[in-house]
């Protein structure tokens, strides 16, 4: 009898070797999730906004305090 077969009948290991039947689906890229895909682009959006607002926040600031306006 080989280790392998040997290491195969041992009941721990083999309920990590054997394949489980509650497996994950592969999501059906013909049918995307339309409602994920608004709240990825909404989020990056939201984002965006709120990264060019505190940006001219900090060149406004910045301006008034070295005296540039």
């Amino acid at each position: 009898m080989s280790l392998r077969r040997l290491l195969l009948r041992t009941p721990t290991l083999h309920r990590i070797v054997s394949r489980n039947a509650f497996t994950a689906t592969k999501p059906d890229p013909s049918k995307p999730n339309m409602l994920r895909v608004g709240m990825a682009f909404g989020t990056t959006a939201l984002l965006w906004t709120m990264l060019f607002k505190k940006h001219w926040s900090d060149v406004q600031e910045y301006k008034a305090s070295n005296g540039l306006e």
